[in-house]
């Protein structure tokens, strides 16, 4: 019992004379708090290096290395390696409720922080701090507002030392207002998680509902109604070859072209987006004369014809309203529809009737697939009135506008970290509103 009343007089005086004073303190925190220095209220350990030899898959005691903190999202607790160790001493382990960071190497900048809730082995490259005055989680979080990379004194090789470690200025609130500021960080940051996870599957199933879409709109069925309307019936429909609707295919420009030019712009593969063409990185020819029949009308549809990547060939866009002339590169091939609504063909290539066609017809060649204008043209397509494309597009946009605005309201996924880092920041400060003023922190 003395020795117990010593150790924890022991602890108080140290930090006692470790706390900082107003004038050193970074910002205001309650006045039932006070500053210290995370040397005096924690224990710091480095890991041991055991020898390639005496690891085993299956083992006594969990070994882990920097590789072995890559864990799923959203799981910030260490509970299993591939790496396990049989012979040690009680000297080498991490104590349990310790909290676990790269010390050594690049993998400081990664910024990563685990914990462990049971004693483990861990290799020279990682450090744990174990709090023995302030609350375990507690502390683990207010480590997450910590970035490593500030801490680094390496000059060649990055590491992070005891005497960086030490020295931090430390918000020490009374202990029951620790584990309140811990239970509505866990509980704001559950529902951030699930919030992004709603917003993640929604964004994930994108695809498959606008190929579900695409699908009843090419089928027919989109515009069932409209053809009951209009007295048009679905026989009506034709299938044709691609070369039948279209005024020819004709291929770009090899002609170099490159920043510092300021001749006419080229539309290159890096300009081609998700049905539109992106004029954000534009090279130049080294001449504004070209030959009419290679500039770009409004309504021509650009389709890219050999690509590394085969999931890329055939992927297109439309060119709106240009206010200069433009042409294209030869890994381009140009469409220009004279007898189907431009918008029509361009979201018939965005679906699984073209796109599994051009998947089959598509040829590699040293790591390079291609399709050439012979297999475009062959390409089948259903056909129905030009009035009946125009409603297809009309309620295509309308349908498509409803997913833009469901993935503007999943943008929260973006945002969610900075969510975090914002509570984080409050709760250092005492704003969480959990704060009991009566209760002191020593």
């Amino acid at each position: 019992m003395a020795k117990k009343k010593m150790k924890m007089f022991s602890a108080e005086k140290c930090l006692g004379e470790a706390l900082i004073s107003n004038n050193e303190q970074p910002y205001a925190v309650p006045d039932n708090w006070v500053w210290t220095r995370l040397g005096a209220i924690v224990s710091l350990k480095s890991g041991t290096t055991f020898p390639q030899e005496s690891e085993r898959s299956i083992g006594e005691m969990l070994y882990l290395k920097v590789a072995d903190m890559n864990l799923e999202e959203n799981k910030f607790e260490i509970t299993t390696s591939s790496r396990f160790v049989n012979n040690y001493v009680s000297s080498q382990l991490i104590p349990q409720k310790s909290i676990l960071f790269p010390k050594r190497g690049g993998a400081i900048f990664t910024n990563k922080k685990r914990i462990t809730n049971n004693p483990i082995l861990a290799d020279l490259n990682i450090m744990s701090i174990t709090p023995f005055i302030a609350d375990f989680l507690f502390t683990y979080y207010w480590f997450l507002t910590i970035d490593l990379s500030t801490l680094n004194n390496g000059s060649n090789v990055p590491q992070i030392n005891n005497k960086d470690i030490e020295p931090l200025k430390f918000p020490l609130p009374p202990l029951s207002e620790q584990r309140r500021i811990v239970k509505r960080i866990e509980s704001l940051f559950e529902r951030l998680d699930r919030a992004k996870e709603l917003a993640q599957t929604a964004l994930n199933n994108f695809d498959t509902r606008k190929a579900a879409i695409l699908h009843k709109a090419f089928s027919g069925e989109l515009t069932a109604k409209w053809r009951e309307e209009n007295g048009v019936r679905l026989e009506s429909w034709e299938n044709k070859y691609l070369k039948d609707v279209v005024e020819g295919f004709r291929y770009g420009t090899s002609e170099k072209s490159d920043y510092t030019n300021n001749g006419t712009p080229v539309i290159r593969i890096p300009n081609i987006s998700d049905g539109y063409i992106d004029f954000s990185d534009m090279k130049y020819l080294r001449s504004d004369i070209i030959k009419d029949v290679d500039q770009l009308l409004s309504g021509d549809i650009l389709i890219i014809r050999s690509n590394g990547s085969r999931d890329l060939v055939g992927k297109c866009a439309l060119v709106e309203e240009l206010a200069k002339t433009y042409t294209y590169a030869s890994y381009l091939i140009r469409v220009r529809p004279k007898q189907i609504n431009a918008r029509y063909l361009l979201a018939l290539f965005q679906s699984t009737i073209l796109k599994t066609q051009l998947f089959s017809r598509a040829k590699s060649s040293a790591g390079i697939n291609n399709i050439n204008s012979q297999e475009l043209g062959r390409l089948q397509i259903p056909v129905p009135s030009i009035s009946e494309q125009i409603e297809i597009v009309r309620l295509l946009d309308f349908l498509f506008e409803i997913e833009r605005q469901t993935q503007e309201k999943c943008n929260i996924i973006d945002k969610i970290d900075l969510i975090k880092t914002t509570i984080l920041n409050h709760a250092f400060r005492g704003k969480l509103g959990t704060n009991d003023p009566k209760e002191k922190a020593l």
